[in-house]
């Protein structure tokens, strides 16, 4: 009765910011009034007016109106994200926030709620997306799932947008995080300035309880010994600039003295560089003879780190050993 008189007076409302199930239902509700005698419409308007004046304070009431109202107020990356999920919504629709979730994210997803629900997600995305998701979703579940679409005809639209919404709150924003770096790289970073004895005896440790753990943390840590097979020839020259000729010499002593693997190291940057340069490496290391071990270590560490400080500045990029690995065999 409200809304009528107050569209009779001829005021304007922004029912579209409403849900559209909540548009739906007061649409209905208007359709059953035919005519009302003065007095009732009098009792109405003056309850409606007592209610007005009952309110101490109006808040946005909204998720999106909280958004909105806190934005400036909020830490920056948290309101763009919060931000982007409210432009994602329309009408009440939380789906476009689920259907812009990377392909893993909804494969997470695949794989966690219920087959019913992975059924209508499923049914929402494009075609081309959803296919890729299903491939990646394990196969009895994907079979699981594909079966559960059938059962999805009679789905009320209410119970399809109440899903969404539930999914784009659980799912649509990242969880706070603990650590920037995932546990692969946190890991490999420590290792890298460990002891190669300790190094060695932890991944020999990871192996046995979990070798996929073990495989990926081997892949990001960077050691003397990768250097032939992880660095471009063109740019050792820029990665050794910094380096103090001293440590460089005791580096390529040791090096050249080494296991095969770091005598391929250490061979590889006196190739990458000039000759004379090498030449002069090779004569002064030659001179320093047996190196202590620690000493050799502390000294290809300090190579490899200008090496590792580089690739994570972006100046260079390391080659990955799984592809280079693809690239000999098609060789």
């Amino acid at each position: 009765m409200v809304v009528q008189m107050l569209i009779g007076d001829g005021a304007h409302l922004s029912l579209s910011q409403l849900p559209e199930h909540l548009q739906l239902l007061l649409t209905q509700e208007l359709g059953t009034l035919r005519l009302v005698d003065r007095d009732t419409v009098t009792t109405v308007a003056e309850e409606f007016l007592a209610e007005l004046d009952a309110i101490g304070l109006s808040a946005p009431g909204t998720h999106d109106g909280a958004v909105m109202a806190l934005a400036d107020h909020l830490s920056g990356p948290l309101a763009d994200r919060l931000r982007k999920q409210t432009q994602d919504v329309r009408n009440g629709d939380h789906w476009p926030t689920v259907i812009n979730l990377d392909i893993a994210e909804i494969v997470a997803i695949m794989c966690a709620e219920s087959i019913e629900v992975c059924a209508i997600t499923l049914s929402k995305l494009p075609v081309a997306k959803a296919a890729d998701v299903l491939t990646k979703t394990p196969g009895d579940r994907a079979r699981r799932i594909t079966y559960a679409m059938s059962q999805t005809a009679a789905v009320a639209p209410d119970a399809v947008r109440r899903i969404g919404a539930a999914l784009a709150q659980d799912y649509g924003l990242p969880n706070a995080l603990a650590f920037e770096k995932a546990p692969v790289q946190r890991l490999g970073a420590i290792l890298n300035a460990t002891p190669t004895d300790t190094r060695e005896d932890v991944l020999a440790g990871l192996g046995t309880t979990d070798p996929a753990f073990a495989n990926n943390v081997r892949k990001a840590i960077f050691t003397f010994k990768d250097i032939a097979p992880r660095v471009k020839p063109t740019d050792i020259p820029n990665c050794i600039r910094a380096v103090d000729t001293q440590i460089m010499t005791t580096a390529i002593a040791a090096g050249l003295a080494g296991d095969e693997q770091i005598v391929a190291s250490a061979e590889f940057i006196l190739d990458s560089i000039s000759q004379r340069m090498a030449a002069q490496i090779r004569d002064d290391a030659a001179e320093l003879g047996p190196i202590k071990k620690a000493e050799a270590e502390a000294a290809m560490s300090e190579i490899t780190k200008a090496i590792r400080e580089m690739a994570d500045a972006g100046t260079i990029t390391l080659i990955d050993p799984d592809e280079a690995g693809e690239d000999q065999e098609e060789t």
